[in-house]
């Protein structure tokens, strides 16, 4: 039987008013991906390419450019191993470039690739293959490092070691990701934030930014346990906030893996749940970073299992509606602007 986000318009009854429709915004989190067929009845919900996202960049907001974020899709079938996610950035250099042909819409401005840190310093080879298929949009990588030892809770699909961040050859290949000016974003679980604080530290001049909050989990043998692990996720955060090299992208809240359940619902979440819910994540990892180190993300079509494109956006701009304009700009454009050199 379908998943009830699957069901095709499911991701449509919960309607909203657009605040604040000029602003513009960057959107510095999404996807693109081929999805298998599906049964009649089911929504397409596993492919996502370039009318897909403009069918959500253009649901009112005013989204004007986008960062691509790795996810393993159309890496080089044959060739050497370490080559072979190269595949990937070429699939969205082709798909920026259908992308441009209409500048009325949201461009693709920026891809975040993968490639393994474990090789050490042998991964520069990689990363100046990723900038040269990258045709000027190529800022960084993603080696994901979500790792947990219940079998519930699914790993990354870079396959990490259970503290790969503090393993000495990752971050001797992070120091050739630092030494080309490239970015790395990251992407682990709440149990891991205090790794990255010490590989941040460690690595002062590597450019890092921080997805999702660091996946606060709860499934599995996190389920039942928001408050207690949102309490050592606060002293995590603040600590990891003290390294002036990472900043954070306040978004991916609602997933599956973070244990809401909005996707098993008769209706998706609305902004005022998410804020009701999630704000409380959203505020104090602003008030430990500042906004010149935040930007919010859709990190769709991921939360797509629980919200809709207008919908989260809506829940950022009511969030921030009294702050101060500068502080807007910041999150909704000047920080994604800033950090991936769009």
């Amino acid at each position: 039987m379908a998943k009830i986000h699957e069901v095709e318009g499911w991701i449509d009854r919960v309607q909203e008013e657009i605040i604040d429709p000029d602003r513009e915004i960057i959107d510095p989190h999404h996807h693109l991906w081929h999805g298998p067929p599906n049964p009649p009845g089911v929504k397409d919900s596993y492919r996502y390419l370039l009318e897909d996202l403009w069918k959500d960049t253009s649901s009112g907001h005013n989204i004007k450019k986008t960062v691509f974020i790795d996810c393993g899709q159309e890496y080089y079938p044959d060739g050497p191993e370490q080559f072979k996610p190269v595949g990937e950035t070429e699939f969205v250099v082709e798909i920026a470039g259908q992308a441009s042909s209409d500048q009325s819409q949201a461009q693709i401005a920026g891809i975040i690739g993968h490639a393994n840190m474990m090789l050490g310093s042998s991964v520069k080879e990689v990363l100046e293959q990723h900038q040269e298929k990258g045709n000027g949009l190529f800022r960084g990588i993603r080696h994901a490092g979500g790792w947990d030892e219940d079998e519930r809770v699914k790993n990354a699909h870079s396959h990490p070691t259970p503290h790969i961040y503090l393993e000495d050859k990752f971050q001797e290949g992070l120091q050739e990701l630092s030494s080309l000016n490239m970015v790395f974003d990251t992407w682990h679980y709440h149990n891991q934030i205090q790794d990255l604080t010490e590989l941040a530290k460690n690595l002062p001049d590597l450019v890092i930014i921080h997805d999702h909050f660091g996946g606060p989990l709860g499934i599995g043998p996190y389920k039942g346990k928001r408050e207690e692990i949102f309490e050592q996720w606060k002293e995590d955060i603040h600590d990891l906030s003290q390294c002036k090299n990472v900043y954070s992208k306040l978004g991916g809240l609602a997933m599956p893996v973070n244990g809401w359940d909005w996707h098993k619902r008769e209706k998706p979440a609305t902004s005022d749940e998410i804020i009701s819910e999630q704000g409380s994540y959203y505020l104090y990892t602003l008030d430990c970073f500042g906004s010149e180190r935040c930007m919010f993300e859709s990190n769709f079509p991921v939360d797509k299992q629980s919200v809709s494109y207008p919908v989260i956006w809506n829940a950022y701009k009511k969030l921030v509606k009294d702050f101060e304009e500068t502080d807007k700009e910041n999150l909704f454009y000047r920080t994604a602007e800033k950090v991936y050199k769009l």
